[in-house]
């Protein structure tokens, strides 16, 4: 590739992890046409779990993690600012991985490994949700992909980073994540902005923000046993817990004033 074809496209990727969606939306990434398209693969995606009996619809783990989704999902409602109403649906996966996701339009995917392998609570199961949860509120998936529509290096990167971070569940998984980015990682900025919106999200619907914390802290504890995919897009490391700590009293008003 042209080395200043390159430049140029690490230079944009630069300027859209800084927060600006422009690009995407002159590049026909705009909110309702993103969300749609998200919406179409993550459907083709869902189907090929089904049909290679990954999708979890009954087990306990996925009784669990949909009763934390259904008490959440009308406060993130209200906090929806971006002009259209999402259409929000849960998956869970039949995997051991440590992974979580979400798709533009509030199209989440939880793996039963990262509620069974780290014992998780219904408070820490809120943590990971709300957090994915905002970073579909804020599109932060908009920041990421203009760069994808400009040159054919961002398909080869979107296949590459949704074959590693959602697991083997066919092309329909790759093809969403080369249209909107999932498994890339996102800016420490970005991770912040989820961590600070998930507190929020989940003290407003009666979850404890203290598990967050919690949360974190047994995802550090993989970092000496090689980590996971959550972490390898989601870094989990003592300055993320500090920053919480330091937004946690707003949280924790929010969720003792529901008490």
């Amino acid at each position: 590739m042209n080395k200043n074809i390159l430049m140029s496209a690490c230079a944009l990727v630069t300027v859209m992890l800084s927060g600006c969606a422009t690009v995407a939306d002159m590049a026909g990434a705009d909110t309702a046409t993103l969300n749609a398209s998200a919406a179409q693969s993550y459907n083709q995606m869902v189907s090929e779990a089904r049909a290679k009996n990954q999708l979890d619809t009954s087990s306990s783990v996925y009784k669990r993690v949909n009763s934390v989704f259904l008490r959440l999902k009308p406060y993130a409602d209200q906090m929806n600012q971006t002009g259209q109403p999402f259409q929000w649906q849960l998956s869970v996966f039949k995997s051991n991985e440590l992974n979580a996701f979400v798709a533009p339009g509030g199209k989440v995917v939880v793996y039963t490994g990262i509620v069974t392998r780290l014992n998780l609570t219904d408070a820490e199961i809120a943590a990971i949700m709300g957090h994915e949860m905002v970073h579909a509120l804020e599109e932060h998936s908009k920041s990421k992909i203009g760069a994808q529509a400009l040159t054919d290096l961002a398909l080869n990167i979107g296949l590459s980073a949704a074959g590693s971070n959602v697991g083997q569940l066919g092309t329909a998984a790759a093809q969403l994540g080369s249209q909107v980015g999932v498994g890339l990682p996102y800016s420490r900025n970005l991770e912040s902005r989820a961590d600070q919106g998930g507190l929020l999200l989940m003290a407003r619907a009666g979850y404890n923000p203290q598990a967050a914390i919690t949360l974190w802290e047994k995802m550090n504890k993989l970092e000496g046993a090689g980590g996971s995919s959550f972490l390898s897009t989601h870094p989990s490391n003592g300055q993320r817990i500090e920053a919480m700590r330091k937004n946690l009293p707003v949280a924790q008003q929010i969720y003792n004033q529901r008490k």
